[in-house]
């Protein structure tokens, strides 16, 4: 208890039952325990309510990175379907091109025949 030992606790009970007398020195110890007491509570309570403040911070952390998360998949799964129309589109484009030189494209031959 406070790196007191049982010799140092005798020797100032000792002293305090001299200094304060033996009329006094229970109602003193009582009312030491009630404080003790009340700090204990208090320090107990502080201590759910900083847990507390600290759990609702990380859930609203783990929520804000959840919401970052399903941001960037929805970021990416829209880049994704951009380039997935683009090349869609330039494969038309070029079918189109192809075809508009076959059917401009001089005939042989055998094809005039």
């Amino acid at each position: 208890m406070f790196g007191i030992g049982s010799t140092e606790l005798i020797v100032i009970l000792v002293v305090a039952l001299i200094l304060i007398g033996p009329q006094k020195l229970p109602e003193l110890i009582k009312n030491l325990g009630k404080g003790l007491s009340e700090v204990k509570k208090m320090s107990n309570d502080v201590k759910s309510t900083l847990d507390a403040e600290i759990s609702a911070a990380d859930e609203e952390r783990a929520q804000k990175e959840e919401a970052d998360r399903e941001a960037a998949r929805k970021k990416a799964e829209a880049e994704a379907m951009e380039k997935a129309r683009q090349a869609e589109a330039e494969k038309q484009q070029a079918a189109e091109t192809e075809a508009e030189e076959v059917a401009a494209a001089p005939k042989t031959e055998s094809e005039k025949a």
